[in-house]
C-alpha cells in the first residue's frame, strides 16, 4: 500500500485504484468510510476502549493491595518473595504477547471477530480459577499467565482499531485511553482492601470475575472498525521496513529501560508504607489510589503534547521528572522515626509527582509512531509499530518482577536507616530513579547520533 492511498483510505475516501491498496476490493464493505478525530461513531469507540481497560488492567493495576493482604495473612502457600512476580507477571506477558496479537490482527484481518469474544473467555476462566489458588504458583499461573493470555486479546483490538479512529488527534485519543487504565487504580484500590478485609481473597477474586464479563459485554457492541473487513478478506503483506530505521530502535530502547523500573513503585509502595515508614495500612492504598489519580492527568497531558511537540522533548520532560520524583522523594522519605509527617509528606509527593510524568509514558507512543512514519518511505503499519512498543515494555515488566527480588536483597546503601536509602528499598530506589532517567534515551541519541557520525 503506498502512502497517498494509506492516506485516503484514513480520511474515508475511496483510492481510484483499489488493486494498489492492501484491502482487497470485496473487504470494502461501505462506499464511504466514516470521517475519523470526530463524530459519534469515532467517540463511542474511545469510550468502548476505556471501559475494557477495567478488566485488562484492573488487577494489575491494585496487585499492590493483593500483595500486601498475602504478605500479612497466611492465605497462600509458598514464597512470599513471590508475590511480586504475579503482578508483573500479569501486566508484562500482556505487553509480551501484543506484537503477537497485534501482527496476526494486522495481517489476518478476519481474526478480528473473534479476537475479543476469545480473549473474555480466557480471561474468565483464569479469574475464576484463581480464586481457588492456595499456593503462590497456582496465582502465577492463573492471573499471571492464564488471564494476561485473555487479556491481550482483549487489549490488541482496541487498540488496532482506535488507530483507524484517531489520525491527527492520536495522542489526545491515546493519552485518554490510557488515562482511563489509571482511573481503574484510583478507587480500585480501596474496593480491593475493603473486599479483602471483609471477605477474603477468594470471594473478593470471584466477584472481579463478575465484574470482567459485565464490562468487558458493555464495551463489546462500539468495538468496530472504521475500515469494514469481511470474512472472506485474504491475508496482508506486511510493510516491516521500519525496522531498518535506527530512530525506532533507539526510541524503542529508551521504551525498554524505562519499563525496567517503572512498575516496581506501584508494587511496593503498599509494603513499603506500612513495613518501613510505619504508616497505618490504608495509607499505602491511598499512595497507590494517589499514583493513578495523576496518571490521569499526565497520560491525557503527554499525549496533547506529543500532537504538537517533537515526541523526544515529551519524552525528556517525563523522564526528568519521574527520576527527580524517585530520586528526591521515595528516597529521602525517612523511615527513622515511624510513622513521621516528613515520610507521610515526601511519600505523597512522591506518589503524585510519578503518577504524572511517569504514569502517562506510554501516552508518548503516538508521538513515536509519528517520529517513525516521518522518517519512514513506505506506508507505516501504525498498529503493528504499537504492538512491538507495548512489547518492549512487557521485556522490563516481566525482569522487573524477578529482578526486584534481587535488588530487595542486596539491601540498603547506608546503614542509619534515615532515608529510604539506607533501607532494605535502598538499592531497588537507586535502580528505579536510573532507568527512569534512561527513558529519555530517545532525546539523547537525537543529540549525539550527529557527533558519532562525525567521528566517522
Amino acid at each position: 500500500m503506498n502512502t497517498s492511498i494509506n492516506e485516503s483510505l484514513q480520511l474515508g475516501e475511496i483510492p481510484s485504484h483499489p488493486e494498489d491498496n492492501a484491502l482487497s476490493p470485496h473487504e470494502i464493505e461501505q462506499p464511504v468510510l466514516a470521517q475519523p478525530d470526530g463524530g459519534k461513531a469515532a467517540w463511542l469507540m474511545l469510550a468502548s476502549c476505556c471501559l475494557i481497560q477495567v478488566p485488562v488492567w484492573g488487577f494489575s493495576s491494585v496487585f499492590g493491595v493483593f500483595q500486601e493482604y498475602y504478605s500479612s495473612n497466611n492465605v497462600l502457600q509458598g514464597s512470599k518473595g513471590d508475590l511480586a512476580t504475579v503482578g508483573t507477571t500479569s501486566t508484562g506477558l500482556l505487553y509480551l504477547l501484543s506484537p503477537v496479537t497485534f501482527t496476526l490482527l494486522t495481517r489476518y484481518p478476519r481474526l478480528q471477530i473473534w479476537c475479543a469474544p476469545t480473549g473474555l473467555v480466557i480471561t474468565v476462566i483464569g479469574s475464576l480459577l484463581s480464586s481457588f489458588s492456595v499456593k503462590v504458583w497456582q496465582l502465577i499461573a492463573t492471573q499471571g499467565v492464564i488471564c494476561a493470555i485473555g487479556n491481550a486479546l482483549l487489549f490488541g483490538l482496541p487498540s488496532l482499531y482506535l488507530d483507524q479512529w484517531f489520525i491527527r488527534r492520536k495522542g489526545l485519543a491515546l493519552g485518554i485511553m490510557w488515562a482511563a487504565k489509571s482511573i481503574t487504580g484510583v478507587a480500585l484500590p480501596f474496593i480491593a482492601s475493603a473486599c479483602l478485609k471483609k471477605f477474603g481473597s477468594s470471594t473478593t477474586l470471584r466477584a472481579w470475575t463478575v465484574t470482567t464479563l459485565l464490562t468487558t459485554l458493555l464495551s463489546l457492541p462500539y468495538m468496530k472498525p472504521r475500515i469494514p473487513v469481511s470474512a472472506s478478506a485474504s491475508a496482508r503483506p506486511l510493510d516491516l521496513s521500519f525496522l531498518r530505521l535506527g530512530t525506532f530502535w533507539m526510541l524503542q530502547a529508551g521504551n525498554i529501560m524505562q519499563s525496567f523500573g517503572y512498575f516496581l513503585p506501584s508494587t511496593y509502595l503498599p509494603t513499603y508504607s506500612t513495613g518501613t515508614v510505619g504508616l497505618p495500612e490504608f495509607m499505602g492504598t491511598l499512595l497507590v489510589s494517589l499514583f493513578n489519580a495523576t496518571s490521569i492527568f499526565g497520560g491525557i497531558a503527554l499525549g496533547i503534547l506529543c500532537d504538537r511537540c517533537n515526541v523526544t522533548n515529551v519524552l525528556l520532560f517525563s523522564s526528568v521528572g519521574s527520576a527527580l520524583s524517585v530520586l528526591l522523594f521515595w528516597g529521602m522519605a525517612s523511615s527513622a522515626d515511624p510513622g513521621s509527617h516528613a515520610g507521610v509528606a515526601l511519600l505523597t509527593v512522591f506518589a503524585i509527582s510519578y503518577g504524572f510524568f511517569a504514569g502517562g509514558f506510554s501516552s508518548t507512543w503516538s508521538g513515536i509512531i509519528t517520529e517513525v512514519r516521518d522518517e519512514s518511505s513506505s506506508s507505516l503499519e501504525t498498529g503493528l509499530v504499537f504492538g512491538l512498543l507495548a512489547g518492549g515494555r512487557g521485556i522490563g515488566n516481566v525482569i522487573s518482577g524477578p529482578l526486584s527480588t534481587v535488588l530487595i536483597g542486596q539491601g540498603a546503601l547506608g546503614r542509619d536507616g534515615a532515608t529510604g536509602y539506607e533501607t532494605q528499598y535502598g538499592t531497588l530506589i537507586l535502580f528505579t530513579g536510573i532507568t527512569a532517567f534512561l527513558g529519555a534515551w530517545g532525546w539523547m541519541w537525537r543529540y549525539m547520533s550527529p557527533a558519532v557520525r562525525c567521528l566517522h
